[in-house]
């Protein structure tokens, strides 16, 4: 995976990628970070890329002209093929809420562009042009798109193969089936008076994956009402109403055989009776 990251703060950027497992990622080369300054492609020589908006309000507005001519040096570095949609994520609250499914649909991609806005935000015209999609990491207000786009970079790399050691972990965690992860615990198996759970001891991995997945039910239920209720329209309870039929079916034949035996006990009493 590839990102290219289009900010007026690349040290930021740098600076929270290179730490701990992506920066082993990194020099693994499982993932590379490209960042372009967008102050770097302005003709004005103090190096502005803000001005006023149009229609008046409160605070300055990123130019489109600078933001196009990074996004330019970009698709150089990249050099896609004729017809290859890149996909440019621009952070902005207005977008789609960035979630788990976004970050697989993400990562399947080779290269991510990131555009990170400032101030007030960025001229529509060019994120019209440019921007392929508008994400959000939540109904809040940030000073920047850095963080955001951090986010979303360590959320994606997660899902990319050998970034973690273990990939299995990724696969287990919050999210990855809708439900969020259950309690988890490790030694000592006492502490402050609380003991880990017996079912964790007993090595039954039968039992212990359905006490995980009862946790996860119920932990979800508690905090995400609103995943519990989705989890739970794509899972509904299987109905026990064939079980029931089965079991009236099953009294019925002994009924049944409990009347006809009778009858049969007679049939050969008469017989007896009749030979003798």
């Amino acid at each position: 995976m590839h990102f290219h990251v289009m900010t007026l703060f690349p040290e930021l950027i740098e600076k929270g990628m290179h730490t701990g497992v992506l920066y082993r990622a990194m020099e693994q080369q499982i993932l590379s970070l490209e960042t372009y300054q967008i102050r770097d492609h302005v003709a004005d020589k103090h190096k502005r890329v803000d001005d006023y908006t149009y229609g008046g309000g409160a605070g300055m507005l990123i130019q489109a002209e600078p933001v196009y001519q990074t996004y330019r040096a970009v698709m150089e570095r990249i050099a896609p093929q004729e017809g290859a949609r890149i996909r440019v994520v621009y952070a902005t609250p207005q977008g789609r809420v960035f979630d788990q499914a976004m970050a697989e649909e993400l990562a399947k991609e080779e290269d991510l562009v990131f555009l990170c806005g400032h101030y007030e935000g960025i001229d529509e015209r060019v994120l019209e042009e440019i921007v392929t999609d508008h994400v959000s990491i939540g109904d809040y207000v940030l000073t920047g798109g850095e963080l955001p786009a951090l986010v979303m970079m360590d959320a994606v790399s997660r899902l990319i193969p050998g970034v973690l050691n273990n990939d299995e972990s990724a696969m287990t965690e919050s999210f990855n089936d809708g439900l969020l992860e259950y309690p988890q615990y490790t030694r000592p198996e006492e502490w402050h008076g609380k003991k880990v759970p017996e079912i964790l001891l007993s090595g039954h991995h039968g039992n212990v994956e359905k006490w995980r997945l009862e946790q996860s039910l119920e932990r979800t239920k508690q905090r995400r009402p609103d995943l519990y209720e989705a989890y739970m329209e794509l899972h509904p309870p299987q109905p026990e109403k064939k079980k029931r039929k089965k079991k009236k079916k099953q009294a019925e034949s002994c009924a049944d055989a409990a009347e006809v035996m009778p009858d049969l006990r007679s049939d050969v009493s008469a017989e007896q009776q009749t030979g003798e």
